[in-house]
């Protein structure tokens, strides 16, 4: 290709594997029971070697882009076959295994995103791949093989969900402002014209559910919380799962320790966890979440 011919972000290769790497986040948030059932009807041997099937995205991205490596390729093929495989021994343990393969995988997966591990598979504006295929990862090894139980994976939102995320917010709001104004971490902006603003909240609120606030939710609350409840009891578990949300943040907008972001996150981390536990429901604390994220980056950032 000559280097002046312009590179497009949405070639046709790339909508390909963007469609393909949000299979399968959709079909079990959309269908956490047929998906679950598909997954564990299958055949012992393809049940745990179709999860290699997430490299395609890779390969996609990397055939139209160039630079395809064999060691990335390798990684997005093994990893979530082995994340498969560790879940199916998981099942057989499940009486005495006391859930530390489930958590050595979170952490696996949490330190691999949190970190940046694997983002330099990517070309420049594509990393958010990595942070999808990882999530599929997952959800196909925990949902789909491990079938772990009381997450409440599902994107079909109730009313209840609504109104349990809305009141975790309110609730949050007032020490967030007092305390983000008074770290100097929150800036306040105009509100500007109703209508285009209320427009703009409604999109990004669209966006930040399903892309930002779901997956950690689903990541930190869905998972990890609900895992250590088990070990720890349920207050423990919240406050133990709310740090760590917290320091998964340290270096966002900061090149060392962000302080107060990690302090802030945690604080929200509780809320975000109440609302999870009200009815055991990732898309209550993904309204809190996500209500959080676009009252900040919208008037507050």
């Amino acid at each position: 290709m000559p280097h002046n011919s312009p590179v497009y972000l949405l070639s046709p290769l790339i909508v390909i594997a963007a469609l393909l790497a949000l299979v399968p986040y959709l079909a079990a948030g959309f269908f956490a029971a047929r998906f679950t059932a598909w997954v564990r009807g299958l055949p012992v041997l393809i049940r745990v070697l179709i999860p290699a099937c997430l490299c395609i995205p890779y390969v996609l991205v990397r055939m139209d882009r160039g630079g395809l490596s064999v060691h990335w390729l390798a990684l997005y093929t093994g990893l979530p076959v082995a994340m498969a495989v560790l879940m199916m021994i998981s099942n057989l343990l499940r009486k005495g295994g006391g859930y530390w393969i489930e958590l050595l995988v979170l952490a696996v997966l949490g330190l691999a995103v949190d970190l940046r591990w694997f983002e330099g598979a990517w070309p420049p504006h594509l990393s958010i791949f990595n942070k999808v295929l990882l999530l599929d990862a997952g959800v196909y090894a925990i949902a789909g093989v491990r079938d772990l139980d009381g997450v409440g994976f599902d994107l079909r939102l109730r009313p209840s969900d609504v109104l349990i995320g809305l009141r975790e917010f309110l609730f949050f709001f007032p020490i967030a402002l007092a305390l983000g104004l008074s770290l100097h971490f929150i800036h306040p902006h105009p509100f500007g014209a109703v209508m285009p603003v209320l427009a703009k909240f409604a999109g990004a609120w669209v966006f930040t559910f399903f892309f930002i606030a779901v997956p950690e939710e689903l990541f930190f609350r869905g998972w990890t919380q609900n895992l250590l409840e088990r070990r720890m009891g349920r207050t423990t578990a919240l406050f133990v799962t709310a740090i760590l949300f917290g320091l998964s943040h340290f270096n966002k907008r900061a090149a060392y320790f962000n302080w107060r972001y990690v302090l802030l996150a945690a604080i929200a981390g509780v809320f975000y966890g109440r609302a999870w536990r009200r009815d055991r429901r990732v898309a209550a604390s993904s309204v809190t979440h996500a209500t959080v994220d676009s009252v900040w980056s919208l008037w507050f950032r």
